[in-house]
């Protein structure tokens, strides 16, 4: 990280995807949020939804549209059971497609889970100037996928580039 260049904190909204968890068992919810406020950026909002696509396209819409919202995490509802529809929820609000997030997460994930990473359908993307990072629920995919790339590429001091830099360009026409 290069000395001359500041931190920058951004506002970083973390929604917990699961029929099951409410708040007192979002336990990899509320693993983002610290590492979030650790890091030094500020919680913007936390919230659970049911894995159903309208009510995650819905919250996912207000703080889109927040140009205040930099940055969502999402966690849950990445797998591939019947429940599992994360992905179908926020790839048509995408402008860009970060493609390169989920290889790389799985990628990583492999030292960790072997073969079985091929079950994970994390995504990342830009949807009207805001970045979303859907994750899996577990606690160690939110460790890994924080810890090991989202946490860097938040972080405007990474070189040789980060998302932070280009965020103010991300609306251009």
């Amino acid at each position: 990280m290069a000395a001359n260049t500041q931190f920058i904190p951004l506002n970083i909204a973390v929604l917990t995807v699961s029929d099951s968890r409410d708040e007192s068992t979002d336990s990899s919810g509320d693993l983002l949020v610290q590492r979030i406020t650790d890091a030094g950026h500020m919680l913007y909002q936390k919230q659970i939804v049911k894995d159903d696509r309208f009510e995650i396209r819905a919250v996912l819409s207000a703080w889109i549209l927040d140009v205040d919202c930099a940055a969502v995490v999402l966690t849950g509802g990445t797998g591939v059971t019947g429940r599992d529809g994360t992905p179908e929820a926020i790839s048509p609000l995408f402008d860009k497609t970060l493609g390169g997030f989920g290889e790389l997460f799985r990628m990583l994930s492999y030292d960790e889970i072997g073969a079985s990473t091929v079950q994970s359908r994390a995504l990342a993307g830009v949807a009207n100037g805001t970045l979303l990072f859907a994750l899996p629920g577990s606690n160690n995919a939110c460790k890994l996928g924080w810890d090991k790339i989202i946490q860097s590429q938040l972080d405007a001091r990474t070189k040789p580039c980060n998302f932070v830099a280009l965020i103010s360009r991300m609306m251009e026409h």
